[in-house]
């Protein structure tokens, strides 16, 4: 599937669309959901044309995969979540719900995140 450069997040990129910036460097930019789930949560996202985990992991440069992780535990450390914890999430594909079709990692803190997936009737 080829990379769709008029998704949200691509344009959030690009300056068309604003966002409330907490961390920026050449690899990654960090910034808060417009739809939090948590007191914290703020989305990572890599500065390249990645639309999953599984084409970010395949195709990314190893400077651009180490400057995005990078940029996840900086944001992590800035924002003072390491010490009672925090969650980070990405969705790949239709199963697992990703909305936009750009790789990204949530981070989630400042309370009790429950378990890590819903519990289904058996």
């Amino acid at each position: 599937m080829a990379y769709d450069s008029e998704n949200i997040f691509a344009k959030i990129l690009r300056g068309e669309i604003p966002c409330s910036r907490v961390y920026e460097d050449e690899h990654a930019l960090a910034f808060n959901d417009i739809n939090p789930q948590a007191p914290v949560h703020v989305l990572v996202i890599p500065k390249g044309a990645y639309e999953s985990m599984d084409d970010f992991s395949a195709n990314a440069s190893k400077a651009e995969i180490a400057g995005f992780f990078r940029a996840v535990g900086t944001v992590a450390r800035e924002l003072a979540l390491t010490g009672a914890g925090y969650r980070i999430l990405a969705n790949h594909g239709a199963d697992a719900r990703q909305e936009v079709p750009h790789f990204h990692v949530h981070i989630f803190g400042q309370a009790d995140l429950g378990p890590m997936l819903a519990q289904r009737p058996a």
